[in-house]
Order: C-alpha cells, then sequence, then structure tokens
C-alpha cells in the first residue's frame, strides 16, 4: 500500500514548474478605499507569482483591513459572514484574468433610503 500523504516536495497546489509564473488581475477601489489606487481610473492591473491570494493584494495596495467591509472576486461577494470590517477571506486564490473589487462602507442616503453606489 502506498501513504497517501503529499509529500513537501508536492505540497506547491499550483505545480513544481510554476515558480516563475505570473498572472494579471484588475483591481478596483470603491468608496472610501478609492484613494489607495495609483490611477485615476480607480482601477489597475497588477501583475502577480501565479497562487497569489486576496491577502497578497491587500498587502500591495496597503489597504487597512478594518476599512474594507466587501471584496468582490469575478462580481461574487467573497467576504465571509456580516458586513464589518476586516472581515475578509485573504486565502482566497487568484486566477489569470480575475477582477477583484474593494469597498469600504458604503454611504447611506437618508433622503432616497438606500444605500449610494
Amino acid at each position: 500500500m502506498t501513504d497517501a500523504t503529499p509529500s513537501p516536495q508536492n505540497a506547491n497546489p499550483i505545480g513544481h514548474n510554476a515558480r516563475m509564473a505570473t498572472i494579471r488581475v484588475e483591481v478596483r477601489l470603491f468608496n472610501s478605499l478609492a484613494k489607495f489606487t495609483r490611477s485615476e481610473r480607480l482601477a489597475e492591473r497588477v501583475e502577480l507569482e501565479a497562487g497569489a491570494t486576496v491577502g497578497d493584494l491587500i498587502t500591495r495596495f496597503r489597504l487597512p483591513l478594518p476599512e474594507i467591509f466587501l471584496v468582490l472576486k469575478n462580481g461574487r461577494d467573497i467576504t465571509p459572514g456580516l458586513y464589518q470590517g476586516g472581515v475578509v477571506n485573504t486565502d482566497a486564490v487568484l486566477d489569470e484574468g480575475d477582477v477583484v473589487a474593494f469597498s469600504g462602507p458604503v454611504p447611506y442616503s437618508y433622503g432616497y433610503g438606500a444605500p449610494v453606489v
């Protein structure tokens, strides 16, 4: 019988020959996080090492974790639990062509009774 436990050399989830592989993703920053972008469009295309995570983007853009209320990856909410600052799935792995949007708290308009986006 063989042992099903992966060896340390096979522990890399993206493969043994992906050392120099890169991916390109688009990062969009909204509401109070818009000030952390280097672009006037509030969106930037960045190149990262294959296997990069949402946490790597947070570090790269120096986003303050307590101010992140919503994270969308390709339009899907990957913010676990309630919308409270700092609760982010930082381990979500990114793929080539992903669009990741970060938002701070959404301002509320009492006049219209709805969030302002």
